[in-house]
């Protein structure tokens, strides 16, 4: 009997055209799940019976309630080799093997600035209007050349964003917890306190990793620092911004507008209201999404159901 395997959270429906999935074909049957299955309950009856689950990363959360509650569950693989929806100590001691796989940082990156890009030249509004058959011309665009990009988090993905702004003529500063001026330097960024970041900053971008010590990072004061005219953009995760403090701040245009693609809550609730506002650019978590992204992450999915069923699994999370 072939060993039952779940797909998670494949929206756009192309899990199994972006990998070599006959590899596995002779010992698992895939199902493949399109949309949210719901709270942890729904989750853990629709995966009643399934050996291997492929999360892609954050958009199904596995807590320890859902492991209690699947005792038929030998394997996870996530796409990405964090996944913080995962409760790697609890799948450990209900000896369900964790793996992930490699995980491109650029498509991110791109997205950010493709959201400054259209915040600053109103692309998406002037698209609607244009397509609505509106007035021509209704808004003016702002320069990024000779403004100042802030950039909360100078890893991989910050470093990347720092050398496109760079291109683009802008002055780039950053900071984070444990950024030095050294290190801000080696990609021709300013180190900068975050206080200071946040008042000189035309935009703020956010590239960090979610963490007890970042949740909230970017709250009610800190988006008070910054100019009316400056914009926020965030593609890390919603909970580093305070999205109540964000909304209040968009709604009284306190700063000029935000470009969001992760949220408190995804999918994005249909009656949310940030969906309602005029001043913010939203993508629906895209940040990892591309083409190639995919098939890296579907294409190591079968790999590391593959080594698991020959008994070697690789790229174990939480050992």
């Amino acid at each position: 009997m072939r060993l039952r395997c779940a797909v998670l959270d494949d929206y756009q429906n192309v899990a199994l055209a972006m990998a070599d999935w006959s590899k596995i074909s002779g010992e698992v049957e895939v199902k493949v799940f399109n949309t949210p299955l719901g709270d942890s309950d729904e989750v853990a009856q629709a995966l009643s019976g399934f050996a291997i689950v492929c999360l892609m990363r954050e958009r199904t959360p596995f807590p320890r309630a859902l492991f209690e509650q699947l005792p038929d569950l030998k394997l996870v693989v996530t796409t990405g080799m964090r996944n913080a929806a995962i409760d790697v100590a609890a799948a450990k001691e209900h000896k369900v093997v964790v793996c992930g796989t490699e995980s491109a940082g650029h498509p991110t990156a791109e997205l950010a600035f493709g959201l400054i890009i259209d915040l600053a030249r109103c692309i998406s509004l002037e698209n609607a209007r244009m397509k609505a058959g509106e007035a021509w011309q209704a808004t003016i665009g702002t320069d990024l050349f000779g403004k100042t990009i802030g950039i909360i988090g100078l890893g991989k993905l910050g470093s990347r964003v720092a050398k496109a702004a760079q291109a683009f003529g802008m002055k780039v500063v950053a900071w984070s917890q444990n950024l030095t001026p050294e290190k801000a330097r080696e990609v021709g960024a300013d180190y900068a306190a975050k206080e200071d970041l946040l008042r000189q900053s035309d935009f703020v971008t956010i590239h960090l990793q979610l963490s007890a010590r970042t949740r909230g990072l970017v709250g009610a004061k800190e988006i008070g620092l910054m100019k009316p005219t400056a914009f926020l953009i965030n593609t890390s995760r919603g909970p580093i911004v305070d999205e109540t403090a964000l909304v209040a701040a968009l709604k009284e245009s306190k700063i000029a507008g935000a470009g969001l693609d992760v949220y408190d809550v995804e999918p994005l609730p249909r009656e949310h209201v940030l969906r309602k506002l005029p001043n913010v650019v939203l993508t629906p978590h895209l940040g990892y999404v591309t083409a190639d992204n995919y098939r890296t992450f579907y294409g190591q999915t079968v790999e590391a159901i593959r080594a698991w069923l020959d008994g070697k699994p690789v790229r174990v999370i939480g050992g």
